[in-house]
Order: structure tokens, then sequence, then C-alpha cells
């Protein structure tokens, strides 16, 4: 239960105080305070009575140095984090059906536990609808590839927290071949995901121009479909797929297919938030580390490290 001292007019300032801090650093001179008393829109007195009622919670040490101006000796991140109010933030991603998957699972984990920011992660199969999830308010931040995100980026109000570089989001897609067919074959049975904007574009590109007929499914099914002889090729992320779909096929890497460009495009994770001013994605913005989260699915890719999620 929230301390009755910050349902006041000071605690309520208090509260938005307590966001603004999040992302100072210790041993760091602070703004003025009729600098924050108008980003804030109230009164110094307010303000001074804020910082005040923040510091008789342990939540930050302040230190006046005279003409220097005021300095802030040690906050509490985690504090500071629950008294604004900010909640968890809930971040969605593809299902960890492969390693790689797993890593940046941990790796975000690993980065938000290291910002102290409390953090909790749903799974969500095709990036239109963890754009939609994250749209609606249902979850704060999205893992997709940077090729859907800049498929989004013209039609949705989404902002780049980070850009983690190739091979974070899949290894590489490739083009896989039922045995005994060939690319070049008439009238092919292409798989294609309509929940997955990576995978459909992919598609698109590949087989444009040719003679095929398009087999809506999900990876749950393509291996099915292979095995029925129902589906003779797709574009499919390349991480583990054997453990997936049993048949006999062939697989021809896709930059062999396409540009190296757009492999990478297709193989980076982007971590996108919406592009608003809200206090928590402040903080998040401030505080989260990219190489963290690289670093540590890199070291769960080797088996360094245990996936933890």
């Amino acid at each position: 239960m929230l301390d009755a001292r910050f349902l006041t007019r000071n605690g309520l300032a208090a509260r938005r105080l307590a966001a603004e801090l999040l992302n100072q650093q210790p041993d760091s001179r602070l703004p003025r305070i009729r600098d924050y008393a108008q980003r804030l829109g109230v009164g110094n007195g307010t303000v001074q009575a804020a910082l005040q009622l923040l510091e008789n919670t342990g939540a930050v040490r302040t230190e006046a140095r005279g003409h220097l101006g005021t300095y802030l000796r040690e906050l509490d991140r985690a504090g500071l984090w629950q008294l604004a109010g900010l909640g968890t933030m809930l971040a969605a991603m593809p299902l960890p059906y492969s390693r790689r998957y797993e890593g940046l699972a941990t790796g975000l984990r690993a980065a938000f536990e290291d910002a102290e920011i409390p953090f909790a992660l749903t799974f969500m199969r095709g990036a239109q609808a963890r754009l939609d999830a994250l749209m609606d308010g249902k979850v704060d931040l999205i893992a997709v590839s940077r090729l859907a995100f800049e498929e989004f980026g013209e039609g949705f109000p989404i902002a780049r927290l980070a850009d983690l570089g190739p091979r974070t989001y899949v290894g590489a897609h490739g083009v896989l071949l039922r045995a005994g067919v060939s690319l070049d074959d008439p009238e092919l049975a292409v798989a294609v995901d309509t929940s997955s904007a990576d995978q459909q574009e992919l598609t698109r590109l590949v087989f444009s121009g040719r003679s095929v007929r398009y087999v809506e499914t999900s990876y749950m099914q393509l291996g099915e479909l292979f095995r029925r002889g129902e589906v003779d090729a797709s574009v499919w992320n390349l991480d583990e797929v054997h453990q997936h779909i049993d048949e006999d096929c062939t697989t021809i890497p896709f930059d062999e297919v396409t540009s190296a460009d757009l492999a990478d495009r297709n193989s980076s994770a982007v971590l996108a938030v919406r592009a608003d001013d809200s206090p928590a994605l402040d903080a998040v913005r401030g505080r989260i580390s990219a190489d963290l989260v690289t670093r540590t699915q890199q070291a769960v890719l080797t088996g360094d490290r245990l996936p933890s999620y």
C-alpha cells in the first residue's frame, strides 16, 4: 500500500520527481529547483518538499555544495521506480523455440535486472500480433526483426529502443525444398505464414515472378505439411529447423537467393517501444544496455550460460 504521504500535493509531486530522477547518475549535479518546477508545473517550494520526501524514504540522498548546486550522492532506482508508480515493464518476443530466442529472452531479463527495472516477458507468435499488443498498451516493448520494424515504422507511432545487430533475431533464413523438388519446378506449393511480416515479405521476394501456389500455415504445422507432401517449399528460420522438420529436405541459405543487406535486416533484432514520452519509457531508454543483451545471448548460444527467463 502506498504511503499516505505520497497522496498529498507534495507527495504527488514527489512521485513525478521520482520518475525524473531515475536516469540521474550518482554524484551528478541535479538540475535547478526552478527547472524541475517548470517541468512538473508546480512551485519551487513544492519541488523542495517533494525532494525532501524522497530523501526521508531513503530513495535518494543529496548534498548541497553551495554555488556548485545540489548533487545526488546516492539513489535507489528500484525504490524510485516503485514510488513513481511505473509498474512492471512487459516485453513481448517470439516463442522461445530456438536457442537463439532463449538467449534473447535471457539477455533481456539480464539487462532489465541490471537496470533495476521490474520486468516480465510474454511470448507471441507473429510480429503483427506483437505490434498490435504494443499499440493497444498490453505490452511496453516488443522484439521484432529490423525488416519488420522498418515495414511497421511508416504506419505506426513506434520508436527503436535498440538494434541488436545481425544474427540476434535469427541466425539466418533459408529456402526449404522437399526432397526431389527443385526451386525451378512449376506450380510449387509454398508455405506462407500470414502472422509473420518477415516470412511473408521474404517469401514474396524469393518466389516473385514464379508460378507458385501459396499454402497458409505456421511453423508449428510446417513439418506435418512436408510429411504429407502438401507443401513443396518454404522460406523459414534455419535455427534448429531440423528439430521441427524430420523429412528430408534441401536447404538453400537465404543470402544465396537474395541480397546480403536484406539478410542482415532480417536477422537483426530490434527492440521497439511506443513513440511517446512516458516516464517509464524515458527511464528504459536511458538504462537498458543493448551490449549486455547481446553478450548474454551469445553466452547462451555457446553454452557458457544456461537460459533463464
